[in-house]
């Protein structure tokens, strides 16, 4: 193998997310979260199509949506803890909204387009954690519930909000966890 990256492996190797609670100030500016897009969207895209975009989610509108994403969840009947637990989530120094945008194809269907934008988030994280800033990928009330990307981030009819990345410095390490047994989910056909 003449092309393999090693520092690449080890990276992989040894990613983690940084859970929300656990960033920091300050955010990634906007030229690094910038970058850290255009890293993300090198992902399979399978027509050229581009179906996602983003939302990104600078402090201010953060403190204007938590309490609303808190008000969403307590209508839609869930209690107190709940909805606070999903008003926190928006404490993180900046957010990257990943929209599903599908695009009409004969050739490559919704699902695909879908999974290219998944693969866009898990880039972003890639790309932030390789940068030296945390990030994770999360989804809760605010992507589950359509209504609320409607409402309060312009998601249009046919967008699917896929993931938030969260976005800042880094805080504590996070804890390692457990890895998946990969060998006992992995079937060989000969």
């Amino acid at each position: 193998m003449t092309h393999r990256n090693d520092a690449a492996l080890d990276f992989l190797a040894t990613r983690r997310s940084h859970p929300p609670k656990m960033l920091r100030e300050p955010a990634p500016d906007r030229a690094e979260i910038l970058r850290l897009l255009t890293l993300a969207t090198r992902v399979p895209d399978h027509g050229k199509l581009e179906p996602w975009r983003f939302v990104v989610l600078e402090r201010a509108a953060l403190d204007r949506l938590a309490p609303v994403l808190r008000d969403h969840v307590l209508a839609a009947g869930q209690d107190q803890a709940a909805a606070d637990k999903a008003a926190s989530a928006f404490g993180s120094p900046a957010i990257v909204a990943v929209v599903s945008t599908p695009v009409a194809s004969d050739k490559v269907p919704g699902w695909e387009q879908f999974l290219s934008a998944g693969a866009v988030c898990l880039g972003l994280v890639n790309a932030a954690l390789a940068s030296g800033w945390g990030a994770a990928w999360l989804t809760g009330p605010a992507v589950l519930d359509e209504t609320f990307g409607r409402n309060h981030l312009g998601l249009t009819d046919g967008e699917r909000l896929v993931g938030l990345v969260h976005l800042g410095s880094r805080g504590d390490a996070p804890p390692e966890r457990p890895r998946p047994d990969v060998a006992a989910k992995t079937r060989w056909l000969e």
